[in-house]
């Protein structure tokens, strides 16, 4: 079996999807250019990273006029950050660890006393706990009292 295709003419293309001629080839140079243009950037920008690898997008903005100016590029900051996005560039932020346990100490450790222990009814086994938040530079404790089988809070002190 035989197949024969025709040729469709790009004039009609273009009126099928209602463009002209002149829009498409617009649009066929401008995202050569971009794509030369984009191509650019993130050349000067991995030449940054070199010596800066933890540099952030709003740095690298500032650093990127010069030579944006230079080679007649605009791309604007949020330009810039989809661009470092869709390429997978982009700095993620360190998470800040605060260590509250230091469990290696010279004093001494008790037993897990209720290892396995599943209480059956209320009032048979309080656990507390404490935390930290951390307001106006100074830190405020809270100690907390849980009964494990209803987990409703039996008592607290704030201090």
């Amino acid at each position: 079996m035989r197949t024969t295709y025709s040729h469709i003419g790009l004039a009609t293309l273009c009126e099928w999807f209602g463009i002209s001629r002149q829009a498409y080839y617009q649009n066929l140079w401008n995202g050569e250019v971009e794509c030369i243009s984009e191509d650019l950037v993130l050349k000067e920008v991995l030449k940054i990273r070199k010596d800066h690898r933890r540099m952030g997008t709003r740095k690298l903005y500032e650093k990127l006029k010069t030579f944006t100016a230079e080679h007649n590029i605009k791309i604007g900051r949020d330009a810039l950050f989809s661009l470092l996005s869709s390429n997978n560039l982009l700095v993620r932020k360190r998470k800040k660890r605060i260590t509250t346990t230091q469990s290696f100490h010279w004093l001494r450790k008790y037993p897990n006393l209720i290892k396995g222990f599943a209480p059956i009814a209320p009032n048979r086994l309080w656990v507390s706990d404490i935390t930290y938040w951390k307001i106006n530079g100074s830190h405020v404790y809270i100690s907390f009292i849980t009964d494990a089988f209803s987990h409703k809070i039996v008592g607290y002190n704030l201090a």
